[in-house]
């Protein structure tokens, strides 16, 4: 019988969002007619400059080894695109360029969280997080929040799940799955009692050029103090259209930044040298680009509001920016479907429509449909949800 594998390995679960975009492709390739609304990823091509950026840099054999932590003109771009964007003020010293948003979020909660402590997520929330804090050796405390809230915490939530353990707070401001958008005035009050309380902050701010309604507001430009406690990541895969670059970047106090550059030395090393250069383009791009998707994302968003309202049983809160929307189905759920997983299978096998169940994220009782698709396709998937419900 060969070694038993680490404990740890128990604590990981394959991604349910991939799972069921693969099967969906799956079903597919084998001749189905499916209409996909679960990605997270933007349907439009990456921009042709930062394709070209990145094959002249091959041509010109930047293929090589680049520091730990990301060149130093990308590190800077990203300062100054946070100056520019979200009134964050950060040194180069501060930026930790890694494989991917999701690989710096690793690196943030690694490099801050100790086993046995508690990390405040207000649901519904992308499950990666729950699994990345169990591998760090913590746990998450869930706060929840409903679609009568437009799915915002209250700080009072806040204060109830605080308790000794409590070490940091995530925050998913445009947020996955829901949409949601953080007011100033709630993020401040969350960073007084982070300050008081002596807490992290890590802000996932990967949605953060994609808001519809006001301004993106990131945490740590509130003040000194948020900063020197907030970690905040970001990168090139929403707001570009570069998912499989695999790009991300964190701006954090300059003692966890050394922190995190000394994990991922002995982890990845570097983020791919081409792709480095690739999200300088990206960075250095007009603004126009990136406001011709946002401006599609929000026709889409308003497209979609208009149709699920035609479903009878569906309440789906207007969000505030990312590309999804989160119904809330309850009332289609009982006899027929016991619960949003079955609806959701329901709707792949009987209606070839992709879609997925808000339980993944903590959110029972909803579905997170993607508008990360054509306008057809929004239409015609949305169509044959509403038949499959009203089918007897």
């Amino acid at each position: 019988m060969a070694p038993a594998l680490a404990s740890r390995t128990g604590l990981l679960k394959p991604s349910p969002t991939l799972a069921i975009t693969a099967k969906a492709k799956a079903l597919k390739a084998s001749g189905r007619d499916i209409i996909a609304l679960a990605a997270g990823e933007p349907d439009f091509n990456t921009p042709e400059a930062v394709c070209q950026a990145a094959e002249d840099a091959i041509r010109n054999g930047f293929t090589k080894y680049t520091p730990t932590v990301g060149i130093p003109e990308l590190r800077q771009a990203v300062c100054d695109m946070a100056l520019r964007e979200n009134g964050l003020r950060a040194e180069p010293s501060q930026v930790v360029i890694s494989c991917g948003a999701k690989q710096s979020l690793f690196n943030a909660l690694m490099v801050v969280i100790e086993p046995g402590d508690e990390v405040l997520v207000p649901a519904p929330f992308w499950a990666t997080y729950e699994d990345q804090v169990a591998v760090a050796g913590g746990t998450v405390r869930r706060i929840a929040t409903t679609s009568d809230s437009g799915f915002l915490p209250s700080i009072e939530q806040f204060k109830e799940a605080l308790g000794p353990k409590t070490r940091a707070i995530v925050l998913n401001s445009p947020n996955n799955p829901t949409g949601a958008v953080y007011p100033r005035s709630l993020l401040k009050e969350i960073a007084a009692l982070a300050i008081r309380h002596d807490l992290w902050i890590i802000a996932d701010d990967i949605y953060e050029r994609l808001v519809y309604n006001e301004p993106h507001q990131s945490i740590a430009a509130l003040g000194s103090e948020v900063a020197d406690r907030a970690i905040t990541i970001m990168g090139c895969s929403k707001s570009y259209a570069m998912t499989g670059w695999r790009i991300g970047f964190a701006i954090a106090p300059k003692r966890v930044a050394e922190a995190m550059g000394a994990l991922q030395d002995q982890v990845t090393s570097n983020p791919t040298s081409f792709a480095q250069v690739g999200a300088l383009a990206a960075l250095r791009l007009d603004a126009s680009v990136v406001e011709a998707m946002r401006c599609e994302f929000l026709e889409r968003r308003d497209l979609v509001l208009d149709l699920l309202r035609g479903i009878e049983g569906f309440k789906t809160p207007v969000p505030g920016g990312a590309f999804y929307v989160m119904p809330n189905v309850e009332a289609c759920l009982g006899d027929r479907f016991a619960d949003d997983m079955a609806l959701a299978e329901h709707l792949l096998e009987h209606a070839g429509v992709a879609i997925i169940p808000g339980s993944i994220f903590g959110g029972p009782g909803h579905i997170r449909l993607s508008y990360a698709a054509s306008r057809d396709d929004l239409r015609e998937g949305i169509a044959r949800i509403a038949r499959a419900l009203n089918a007897p």
